[in-house]
Parts: C-alpha cells; sequence; structure tokens
C-alpha cells in the first residue's frame, strides 16, 4: 500500500529526514511518535505527497503508483482521489455548513451534485451526525468539528488516510471517541491509516508504533 524507500528531505541546509525506509500494509493502522523535531509530520506530508521529497535518493510509491514520476495536476488528482485528511485543526470552511464542507472534495474530484451530496449525507448519518449536515462550524462543538472533518477525509473514498494529531485539539471524551471511530472505520471501510500522534493511549491502539528520532524511525 505505501512503500518509502531511504526518503531523504533537506530544507536548504537543514537535513530533516535522514533515509526513512516505510512499508505500510493494506487496512493496517500506524501511528508514528516521537518528540517534536523528530520529523513527523515532514514524513506524513511527503507520504500525503504535499511535500516534495529527494528523489535523487528516495523512491515512494502509494498504491502501486510512483510518485516521483508525477507532477502538478497528475499529482493533485491522485492525491483528491486516493488521500484523506485529518488534521488537529480541522481547517473547516467557516462559511459553509457541515454538509457543504464534507462536499468539497468530491466537488474537486468533478462528482455529479446530488451524487456528492448523496455520499455526504450517508458519511453524515455514519458518524451520527444527521441533524448536524445544516450548520456552520462554529455551530458545532469541537468534537462535532473533528466527526465532519473525518467525512470530508472520506468523502472520495480514499485508500488511505493521514492524520496529524487528529485528537490533539479535543478534550478526553471526544478523543477517546475519535480514536475509537478509526477502528471503526477501518472494519468497515477498509481504509489504511497513518496517524502522527503524541497521544500515547492512541499510537498505543495502533496495530504497529513507529518512533521517530533525528530524522529517523528507531523503533517499530
Amino acid at each position: 500500500m505505501i512503500e518509502a524507500q531511504n526518503i531523504h528531505k533537506f530544507y536548504d541546509n537543514l537535513h530533516v529526514l535522514k533515509g526513512v525506509d516505510l512499508y505500510i500494509k493494506k487496512s493496517e493502522i500506524v501511528s508514528i511518535v516521537g518528540a517534536s523535531g523528530a520529523g513527523k509530520t515532514t514524513l506524513l506530508q511527503i507520504l500525503g505527497t504535499l511535500d516534495a521529497f529527494d528523489k535523487s535518493k528516495s523512491k515512494l510509491s502509494i498504491n502501486g503508483v510512483n510518485i516521483g514520476s508525477l507532477s502538478g495536476k497528475k499529482l493533485a488528482q491522485f492525491r483528491n482521489e486516493n488521500l484523506g485528511f485529518i488534521f488537529q485543526f480541522h481547517q473547516l470552511l467557516p462559511e459553509f455548513t457541515a454538509l457543504e464542507n464534507v462536499c468539497i472534495p468530491a466537488f474537486i474530484k468533478n462528482t455529479p451534485k446530488n451524487e456528492a451530496i448523496k455520499r455526504a449525507k450517508e458519511l453524515l448519518a455514519f458518524l451520527g451526525l444527521s441533524h448536524r449536515e445544516g450548520h456552520k462550524p462554529n455551530e458545532l462543538s469541537g468534537g462535532e468539528q473533528q466527526r465532519v472533518a473525518v467525512a470530508r477525509a472520506l468523502i472520495n473514498n480514499p485508500a488511505i488516510i493521514l492524520a496529524d494529531e487528529p485528537s490533539g485539539n479535543l478534550d478526553t471524551e471526544s478523543a477517546e471517541n475519535l480514536h475509537n471511530l478509526f477502528f471503526k472505520l477501518r472494519d468497515e471501510f477498509g481504509q489504511t491509516f497513518v496517524i502522527v500522534t503524541h497521544n500515547e493511549e492512541l499510537a498505543d491502539m495502533a496495530d504497529r508504533k513507529l518512533v521517530m528520532q533525528d530524522g529517523k524511525i528507531v523503533s517499530h
């Protein structure tokens, strides 16, 4: 599903990732932990095709596609169709309702409007938010906002969900509910999850926990 070989990343003279090797199977939930500055978010952004890597040294394959061979529109299309993102700060657009926020990636994919709305309503119902679909983000609780963000991540049926500190902005109960939801989603839809987190409880729930230190994975 994800195969990364010798991933290097430089920001000017700063060597952030120092030869990361990674293999993640379909429907696996993998957590990535480590101190701030270890390279976790940088690695996640590279796996999500949001950041470039050193193509002269490194190779990244996702779903059988050589990411290094894609650029511009083809890379954006691959990202839209294959990857879903959940961030610590939900990044919902404040002027749109929950339903409209969920639909946005589907509209970008040129999914017919009625089909996108039907799928978004199904996801919001699955996440217990049918009664909130007409509400804007500022009318939702933190946990509800994050569940809307989860629905948005799922709208295009991506093979992989990438989450960066997804429960970092939630209270304990909402965080626990979100963590359990990831496993429910994996069982229902078969998605692969890669989760960067400082939450040890979530990290330990994963099928595998990877520890990063100084730009490398030092423990599985």
